[in-house]
């Protein structure tokens, strides 16, 4: 895919740091440093792998579809962000906001999330499996057809939470309510 206005480069060096309203749709930013960036922006199926990615900006961003493995995302804000089918596997989002985020279908596998905020979040249909998910916040989330197996889901709040056919096998569901 090509971007004839977009210069990647700059980009991936991390020399422009406001992408807001940009389309990096497809775009190659593996091993991008955009740290403390604005991805604002149309990310949809790009590849961000091993990008430097702290505390950047992603609320309402379309990342449907985007590869973040071996990202570095602590501290960054993705609330109200669609995350459809998008694969955080193996990636330390401890801490991290997903309030409000259209995450059907998305992958942590394996992922660390003690004390993320998925308040209000649908995440149907979403594969959890072997994540830490301790005194994460599910409140009000959607998670039908969620993998929460082998998940440590210690003092997790599922408040209100729908979790109609989701799959806890094997998963700690102690202090959840849920035992």
């Amino acid at each position: 895919m090509t971007f004839p206005s977009i210069d990647l480069l700059a980009i991936r060096q991390g020399e422009i740091k406001d992408l807001a309203g940009m389309n990096l749709a497809g775009a190659d930013l593996a091993g991008a440093d955009l740290a403390g960036a604005n991805l604002r922006a149309n990310l949809r199926g790009a590849d961000l792998t091993g990008a430097n990615l702290r505390g950047a900006d992603f609320r309402n961003a379309d990342l449907r579809g985007a590869i973040l493995l071996d990202a570095i995302v602590t501290g960054a804000s993705l609330a109200g962000a669609f995350l459809a089918g998008a694969v955080f596997n193996h990636l330390d989002l401890s801490g991290a906001d997903f309030r409000g985020v259209d995450g059907r279908g998305v992958s942590f596998v394996g992922a660390i999330l003690t004390q993320a905020d998925f308040t209000s979040a649908n995440l149907s249909g979403a594969d959890l499996s072997a994540t830490d998910l301790e005194e994460a916040i599910f409140f009000g989330a959607v998670l039908r057809g969620t993998n929460f197996t082998n998940a440590n889901l210690l003092c997790a709040s599922l408040a209100s939470a729908v979790t109609t056919g989701a799959i806890f096998d094997r998963a700690c569901l102690e202090g959840t309510g849920l035992t």
